[in-house]
Protein backbone atom coordinates (compact mmCIF):
# COMPACT_ATOMS: atom_id res chain seq x y z
CA UNK A 1 0.00 0.00 0.00
CA UNK A 2 1.71 3.28 -0.85
CA UNK A 3 1.93 6.16 1.40
CA UNK A 4 -1.34 8.18 0.57
CA UNK A 5 -3.20 4.59 1.47
CA UNK A 6 -3.97 3.33 -2.14
CA UNK A 7 -3.16 -0.16 -3.37
CA UNK A 8 -0.59 -1.06 -5.36
CA UNK A 9 -0.26 -3.94 -7.85
CA UNK A 10 2.34 -5.69 -5.43
CA UNK A 11 -0.96 -5.71 -3.33
CA UNK A 12 -2.96 -7.85 -5.61
CA UNK A 13 -0.30 -9.58 -7.98
CA UNK A 14 0.54 -13.50 -8.77
CA UNK A 15 4.01 -13.82 -7.15
CA UNK A 16 4.41 -17.51 -8.58
CA UNK A 17 5.76 -15.59 -12.21
CA UNK A 18 5.55 -18.99 -14.53
CA UNK A 19 7.71 -17.84 -17.70
CA UNK A 20 8.86 -19.88 -20.76
CA UNK A 21 12.39 -19.67 -22.45
CA UNK A 22 12.10 -17.82 -25.70
CA UNK A 23 13.34 -21.39 -27.53
CA UNK A 24 10.60 -22.95 -26.70
CA UNK A 25 8.59 -24.42 -29.26
CA UNK A 26 5.08 -23.66 -29.98
CA UNK A 27 3.95 -27.33 -28.82
CA UNK A 28 6.08 -26.65 -25.33
CA UNK A 29 4.47 -23.10 -24.77
CA UNK A 30 0.93 -24.84 -25.35
CA UNK A 31 1.15 -27.60 -22.70
CA UNK A 32 3.40 -24.85 -20.56
CA UNK A 33 0.06 -22.15 -20.50
CA UNK A 34 -2.33 -25.00 -20.42
CA UNK A 35 -1.46 -26.17 -17.40
CA UNK A 36 -1.34 -22.99 -15.45
CA UNK A 37 -4.64 -20.58 -15.29
CA UNK A 38 -3.52 -17.79 -17.68
CA UNK A 39 -4.43 -16.68 -20.50
CA UNK A 40 -0.47 -15.63 -22.30
CA UNK A 41 2.99 -16.06 -20.61
CA UNK A 42 6.03 -13.80 -20.02
CA UNK A 43 8.78 -14.55 -21.86
CA UNK A 44 12.21 -14.49 -20.50
CA UNK A 45 15.67 -14.83 -21.19
CA UNK A 46 18.45 -15.25 -18.36
CA UNK A 47 15.48 -13.41 -15.88
CA UNK A 48 14.46 -10.46 -18.12
CA UNK A 49 11.28 -10.11 -20.04
CA UNK A 50 11.79 -10.11 -23.61
CA UNK A 51 8.59 -10.45 -24.79
CA UNK A 52 4.90 -11.94 -23.89
CA UNK A 53 2.83 -14.88 -25.85
CA UNK A 54 -0.61 -14.85 -25.85
CA UNK A 55 -2.97 -18.19 -26.49
CA UNK A 56 -3.90 -16.34 -29.26
CA UNK A 57 -0.23 -16.22 -31.05
CA UNK A 58 -0.15 -19.76 -30.33
CA UNK A 59 -3.29 -20.77 -31.87
CA UNK A 60 -2.12 -18.70 -34.88
CA UNK A 61 0.86 -21.11 -35.37
CA UNK A 62 -0.65 -24.38 -34.06
CA UNK A 63 0.40 -25.80 -37.58
CA UNK A 64 3.69 -25.53 -36.92
CA UNK A 65 4.63 -26.97 -33.48
CA UNK A 66 8.17 -27.04 -33.68
CA UNK A 67 9.00 -23.29 -34.48
CA UNK A 68 10.01 -21.28 -32.06
CA UNK A 69 8.01 -18.70 -29.72
CA UNK A 70 11.00 -16.39 -30.23
CA UNK A 71 9.76 -15.93 -34.05
CA UNK A 72 6.44 -15.46 -33.32
CA UNK A 73 6.59 -13.05 -30.34
CA UNK A 74 6.77 -9.04 -31.13
CA UNK A 75 10.19 -7.82 -29.19
CA UNK A 76 8.89 -6.45 -25.40
CA UNK A 77 5.76 -5.82 -24.14
CA UNK A 78 3.54 -3.76 -21.92
CA UNK A 79 4.47 -4.27 -18.35
CA UNK A 80 3.54 -2.83 -14.72
CA UNK A 81 5.86 -2.06 -11.89
CA UNK A 82 5.00 -3.51 -8.53
CA UNK A 83 4.60 0.15 -6.99
CA UNK A 84 1.62 1.13 -9.27
CA UNK A 85 -1.45 2.02 -8.53
CA UNK A 86 -3.85 -0.84 -8.31
CA UNK A 87 -6.33 1.79 -10.74
CA UNK A 88 -3.60 2.90 -13.18
CA UNK A 89 -2.77 -0.34 -13.59
CA UNK A 90 -6.24 -1.60 -14.77
CA UNK A 91 -6.15 0.88 -17.29
CA UNK A 92 -3.14 -0.09 -18.54
CA UNK A 93 -5.14 -3.65 -19.15
CA UNK A 94 -8.39 -1.87 -20.45
CA UNK A 95 -6.81 0.50 -23.16
CA UNK A 96 -5.00 -2.45 -24.54
CA UNK A 97 -7.47 -5.23 -24.24
CA UNK A 98 -5.03 -7.33 -22.13
CA UNK A 99 -6.26 -10.07 -19.77
CA UNK A 100 -2.91 -10.29 -17.83
CA UNK A 101 0.34 -8.14 -17.68
CA UNK A 102 3.71 -9.03 -16.60
CA UNK A 103 5.09 -7.03 -13.04
CA UNK A 104 8.89 -5.90 -13.94
CA UNK A 105 10.89 -4.34 -11.62
CA UNK A 106 13.60 -1.62 -12.27
CA UNK A 107 16.06 -4.46 -13.49
CA UNK A 108 13.54 -5.66 -15.92
CA UNK A 109 13.07 -9.07 -13.94
CA UNK A 110 9.22 -10.50 -13.62
CA UNK A 111 8.63 -10.47 -10.29
CA UNK A 112 4.57 -11.26 -10.67
CA UNK A 113 1.92 -11.51 -12.95
CA UNK A 114 -1.40 -9.34 -13.07
CA UNK A 115 -4.77 -10.39 -14.51
CA UNK A 116 -8.46 -9.04 -14.88
CA UNK A 117 -9.01 -11.00 -11.89
CA UNK A 118 -6.60 -9.63 -9.44
CA UNK A 119 -7.95 -6.06 -10.82
CA UNK A 120 -11.73 -7.59 -10.06
CA UNK A 121 -10.37 -8.83 -7.01
CA UNK A 122 -9.09 -5.34 -5.97
CA UNK A 123 -12.62 -3.59 -6.90
CA UNK A 124 -14.48 -5.62 -4.62
CA UNK A 125 -12.35 -5.33 -1.46
CA UNK A 126 -12.68 -1.68 -2.64
CA UNK A 127 -16.61 -1.50 -1.08
CA UNK A 128 -16.10 -2.41 2.07
CA UNK A 129 -14.72 0.58 3.63
CA UNK A 130 -17.42 2.28 2.71
CA UNK A 131 -19.80 -0.31 4.12
CA UNK A 132 -17.92 0.16 7.99
CA UNK A 133 -18.15 3.54 7.62
CA UNK A 134 -21.54 3.82 7.51
CA UNK A 135 -22.19 1.35 10.11
CA UNK A 136 -19.50 3.02 12.57
CA UNK A 137 -21.62 6.49 11.91
CA UNK A 138 -24.85 4.97 12.38
CA UNK A 139 -23.88 3.11 15.56
CA UNK A 140 -22.42 6.12 17.03
CA UNK A 141 -25.31 8.40 16.51
CA UNK A 142 -27.67 5.80 17.83
CA UNK A 143 -25.77 4.65 21.11
CA UNK A 144 -23.63 7.80 21.58
CA UNK A 145 -20.55 6.01 21.69
CA UNK A 146 -17.00 6.58 20.03
CA UNK A 147 -16.05 3.54 17.60
CA UNK A 148 -12.35 2.35 16.85
CA UNK A 149 -11.56 0.45 13.64
CA UNK A 150 -8.93 -1.97 13.82
CA UNK A 151 -8.27 -4.75 11.09
CA UNK A 152 -6.84 -8.39 12.80
CA UNK A 153 -7.32 -12.00 12.18
CA UNK A 154 -9.87 -13.26 14.52
CA UNK A 155 -11.03 -16.87 15.49
CA UNK A 156 -14.09 -18.10 13.55
CA UNK A 157 -15.50 -19.94 16.66
CA UNK A 158 -15.75 -16.83 18.31
CA UNK A 159 -18.16 -15.39 15.70
CA UNK A 160 -21.89 -14.90 16.66
CA UNK A 161 -24.12 -14.84 13.75
CA UNK A 162 -27.33 -12.48 12.76
CA UNK A 163 -28.38 -13.98 9.85
CA UNK A 164 -30.60 -17.65 10.35
CA UNK A 165 -29.94 -18.62 6.60
CA UNK A 166 -27.48 -18.99 3.71
CA UNK A 167 -27.39 -20.68 0.76
CA UNK A 168 -25.50 -23.90 -0.24
CA UNK A 169 -24.66 -22.36 -4.15
CA UNK A 170 -23.27 -19.51 -2.72
CA UNK A 171 -20.94 -21.08 -0.29
CA UNK A 172 -19.54 -23.25 -2.85
CA UNK A 173 -19.04 -20.13 -4.83
CA UNK A 174 -17.09 -18.29 -1.63
CA UNK A 175 -15.41 -21.16 -1.19
CA UNK A 176 -13.80 -20.98 -4.86
CA UNK A 177 -13.42 -17.11 -4.23
CA UNK A 178 -11.40 -17.89 -1.21
CA UNK A 179 -9.27 -20.54 -3.19
CA UNK A 180 -8.54 -17.90 -5.87
CA UNK A 181 -7.15 -15.51 -3.00
CA UNK A 182 -10.30 -13.24 -2.76
CA UNK A 183 -10.62 -13.11 1.14
CA UNK A 184 -12.89 -10.01 1.41
CA UNK A 185 -12.65 -9.33 5.37
CA UNK A 186 -16.08 -9.67 7.71
CA UNK A 187 -17.56 -6.81 9.39
CA UNK A 188 -17.70 -7.50 13.36
CA UNK A 189 -18.76 -5.52 16.35
CA UNK A 190 -16.91 -6.75 19.14
CA UNK A 191 -18.52 -7.36 22.70
CA UNK A 192 -16.91 -9.45 25.63
CA UNK A 193 -15.43 -12.40 24.74
CA UNK A 194 -16.67 -12.64 21.24
CA UNK A 195 -18.07 -10.88 17.93
CA UNK A 196 -20.91 -10.29 16.27
CA UNK A 197 -21.21 -10.49 12.51
CA UNK A 198 -22.49 -8.14 10.65
CA UNK A 199 -21.68 -9.02 7.07
CA UNK A 200 -19.48 -12.08 5.82
CA UNK A 201 -21.97 -15.26 6.80
CA UNK A 202 -21.77 -17.01 3.96
CA UNK A 203 -17.72 -16.41 3.59
CA UNK A 204 -17.38 -17.30 6.87
CA UNK A 205 -19.09 -20.52 7.01
CA UNK A 206 -17.03 -21.18 3.36
CA UNK A 207 -13.89 -20.99 5.38
CA UNK A 208 -15.28 -22.99 7.97
CA UNK A 209 -16.28 -26.20 5.67
CA UNK A 210 -12.73 -25.81 4.16
CA UNK A 211 -11.38 -26.07 7.44
CA UNK A 212 -10.42 -22.49 7.92
CA UNK A 213 -9.82 -21.67 11.86
CA UNK A 214 -9.21 -17.78 11.66
CA UNK A 215 -10.39 -15.43 9.56
CA UNK A 216 -9.46 -11.84 8.50
CA UNK A 217 -12.02 -8.80 9.90
CA UNK A 218 -12.19 -5.17 10.10
CA UNK A 219 -13.41 -4.90 14.05
CA UNK A 220 -15.64 -2.14 14.91
CA UNK A 221 -14.51 -1.75 18.72
CA UNK A 222 -17.38 0.27 20.69
CA UNK A 223 -16.08 2.36 23.95
CA UNK A 224 -18.29 0.55 25.92
CA UNK A 225 -20.87 -1.98 25.59
CA UNK A 226 -24.07 -1.44 24.02
CA UNK A 227 -26.89 -3.75 22.61
CA UNK A 228 -27.14 -4.69 19.16
CA UNK A 229 -30.50 -5.21 17.36
CA UNK A 230 -29.36 -7.58 14.95
CA UNK A 231 -27.79 -9.82 17.68
CA UNK A 232 -31.45 -9.23 19.74
CA UNK A 233 -33.40 -10.62 16.23
CA UNK A 234 -30.95 -13.21 15.65
CA UNK A 235 -31.34 -14.41 19.44
CA UNK A 236 -35.16 -14.62 18.77
CA UNK A 237 -34.97 -16.66 16.03
CA UNK A 238 -32.98 -19.11 17.89
CA UNK A 239 -29.37 -18.42 16.31
CA UNK A 240 -26.78 -17.92 18.83
CA UNK A 241 -23.53 -19.92 16.89
CA UNK A 242 -22.70 -20.65 13.02
CA UNK A 243 -23.91 -24.32 13.69
CA UNK A 244 -27.20 -22.41 14.19
CA UNK A 245 -27.37 -20.92 10.48
CA UNK A 246 -29.31 -22.88 8.15
CA UNK A 247 -27.56 -24.05 4.72
CA UNK A 248 -30.43 -23.62 2.04
CA UNK A 249 -30.02 -26.46 -0.61
CA UNK A 250 -32.99 -26.51 -2.61
CA UNK A 251 -33.26 -22.81 -4.04
CA UNK A 252 -30.60 -20.16 -5.33
CA UNK A 253 -28.61 -17.38 -3.86
CA UNK A 254 -30.22 -14.01 -5.65
CA UNK A 255 -27.10 -13.09 -7.72
CA UNK A 256 -27.02 -17.48 -9.06
CA UNK A 257 -30.58 -17.13 -9.56
CA UNK A 258 -30.80 -14.30 -12.03
CA UNK A 259 -27.45 -16.15 -14.14
CA UNK A 260 -29.24 -19.64 -14.13
CA UNK A 261 -33.04 -17.91 -14.73
CA UNK A 262 -30.91 -16.61 -18.30
CA UNK A 263 -29.47 -19.70 -19.34
CA UNK A 264 -33.03 -21.27 -19.23
CA UNK A 265 -34.07 -18.63 -21.04
CA UNK A 266 -31.92 -19.51 -23.90
CA UNK A 267 -32.45 -23.48 -23.60
CA UNK A 268 -35.75 -23.54 -25.83
CA UNK A 269 -33.76 -21.87 -28.41
CA UNK A 270 -30.57 -23.59 -28.68
CA UNK A 271 -32.97 -27.33 -28.84
CA UNK A 272 -34.86 -25.83 -31.11
CA UNK A 273 -31.88 -25.28 -33.41
CA UNK A 274 -30.67 -28.80 -33.14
Amino acid sequence: MTMDGKLRVSDYMVREVVSIDPDYTVEQARQKLIATEFHGLPVAENGRIIGFVTAKELLRAIDRPQVKVRDIIKVGTITVSPDMDIDDASRVLFRYGLRNVPVVDENGIAVGVLSNIDIIRSHIEKATPNKINMLKTFLEKKHGISITIRRRIIPIESIRPTQHEVFADELRGRQYEIKRGLVEPLIVVQKKGYYVLVDGHHRVLAARDMGVRQFQAFVLEPDRDIDLGLERSAKEMGVTSLDDVKIIQASHHPLVQVYTRLLKDELPMSTTRQ
